[in-house]
């Protein structure tokens, strides 16, 4: 069931007034619901890997019992590794089997040995990346003693399975989320607003910048060896949009969903194309992702603690492993790779934590060193974006050299719909500028005029119909 489609706009509404109303405020139905709820929206994919659903969720649930109760560190390490292993175990199976045998099969054979490895006919289940490393934080926070054990299944089940967040995020935390489900949670009419205008914006990032932008991308990467460099520039710059639009337009109607069920979600997206360098932009691009691997790989491997020798080593580790995690495929691992090698001079020079607050902040304008930083940050990240669209290591190469050509500098193929998905992508830029202190693009706490506000909703609806027939599935599904 897709956030963007019918069937989501019949469910949603539902859902709600079933949760709200029926439950008269019974915090133990509310729970049921929502888990019920959950189980139906994931099945809607297909209905075969909700026991693959379940049965992650049963082991953290027993293994997180286990680790409490062990007496010594060596049984709880037992248990703690165990729901590493069986989950990582999974992840690997359904997503990194093949690639692992045809690497290995092609290393071979530039040996000079043939080898013939059988690859498995299998779907990647949606969403099992992100379900996977909610229920490794909650194992892993339970070994640290963060927390203790949620002893409700149902509960447990839900903090692993909400809906909102199952098969794209935000990776959310069992210290963050737990409480809130345990908590009695009471209708906030003013979050609950904010709520339907985040999904709404959302909407719009998804339907209209995204999705139009696909169609774009996909006809100039598919014939990318006929292109301009100035054409395949705009490409890269179209697919840099795409997935932000894309991916963050999931975000927004992620959390803005929850809301209304009285859920605060993780951030997953600060306006990161407003970067002043790569370590604001990582400060700002799925933050969940990027705070799980600094917290659960990052600095249990040392940090920046041991110098700046394992530092880099750190650094390298958890670019490439956010790479792969991204998808089984030479392209996420370079793409990694290449992150690695910008954030490296930051990191060498300290100035990694340089910028951390929003950029011309109390100001209406940047002033021109800011324009300088905005755009080199972004172009950079434009070619890194080339790596993760590519459909191999060879042709992403080939697309920056030709690139890099002399007709860069020359016109790039134009058409009526690049002319309005552009329009489109600074009408973005400029709502999000506007808005680059606020928590989502629609937040209009500070506009007073009813009139001005609704002219604003029905303007966003009306373009969000108007492409809706076209509408796509989100990028991240694959993931």
């Amino acid at each position: 069931m897709l956030f963007n489609s019918l069937n989501f706009a019949i469910f949603l509404p539902i859902v709600f007034i079933l949760y709200w109303f029926a439950t008269k405020g019974n915090l133990k139905l509310q729970n049921i619901l929502l888990l019920v709820s959950s189980y139906f929206f994931y099945a809607c994919w297909d209905w075969r890997f909700m026991f693959l659903l379940i049965f992650s969720t049963l082991l953290d649930y027993f293994t997180g019992i286990k680790i409490h109760e062990a007496t010594n560190k060596r049984n709880k390490l037992f248990w703690l590794w165990l729901s590493i292993g069986v989950n990582l175990g999974f992840l690997g199976v359904f997503k990194y089997y093949n690639f692992f045998a045809a690497s290995f099969a092609d290393g071979l054979s530039l040996l000079g040995f043939k080898a013939n490895f059988g690859t498995l006919q299998v779907i990647l289940p949606v969403g099992i990346s992100f379900y996977t490393f909610h229920g490794l934080s909650y194992v892993i926070d339970l070994y640290k003693n963060r927390i203790k054990p949620e002893r409700n299944f149902i509960d447990y089940s839900l903090f692993v399975s909400f809906f909102p967040l199952l098969v794209a995020g935000p990776i959310e935390r069992a210290t963050h989320l737990l409480p809130q489900i345990l908590k009695k949670r009471e209708f906030d009419y003013s979050k609950a607003v904010d709520g339907l205008r985040q999904i709404l914006w959302g909407l719009f990032k998804k339907i209209v910048i995204a999705d139009n932008c696909a169609t774009l991308v996909n006809q100039i990467f598919g014939s990318y060896e006929t292109q301009s460099g100035s054409t395949l520039l705009l490409g890269a710059v179209l697919f840099a949009f795409q997935i932000y639009g894309d991916f963050s337009g999931y975000s927004d109607i992620a959390l803005g969903t929850a809301r209304l069920f009285g859920i605060e979600l993780l951030r997953n997206f600060a306006f990161p194309y407003f970067s002043r360098d790569i370590a604001e932009f990582w400060r700002r691009w799925h933050i969940s992702l990027t705070t799980w691997f600094r917290d659960y790989l990052y600095i249990p491997l040392g940090g920046s603690r041991g110098g700046k020798w394992q530092a880099i080593r750190n650094t390298f580790i958890i670019f490439i492993v956010s790479g792969f995690w991204h998808g089984a495929n030479w392209t996420f691992l370079a793409w990694g790779t290449f992150h690695a090698f910008l954030f490296l001079p930051l990191l060498l020079l300290q100035k990694n934590r340089k910028n951390t607050n929003s950029v011309a902040d109390g100001r209406l304008f940047p002033n021109m060193k800011e324009v300088m930083q905005i755009t080199s940050t972004f172009l950079l990240v434009v070619v890194g974006w080339i790596f993760f669209r590519a459909e191999t290591f060879g042709k992403a190469l080939d697309y920056i050299g030709k690139l890099f050509d002399k007709s860069l500098l020359t016109i790039p193929t134009y058409s009526v719909g690049q002319s309005k998905t552009i329009f489109f992508i600074v009408l973005l830029i400029l709502i999000e500028w506007l808005q680059r202190n606020k928590k989502h693009g629609l937040e209009l706490s500070s506009i007073n005029n009813h009139f001005i506000k609704w002219s604003i909703y029905y303007a966003l609806i009306a373009v969000i119909l108007e492409f809706g027939a076209n509408s796509q599935s989100f990028i991240y599904f694959q993931f």
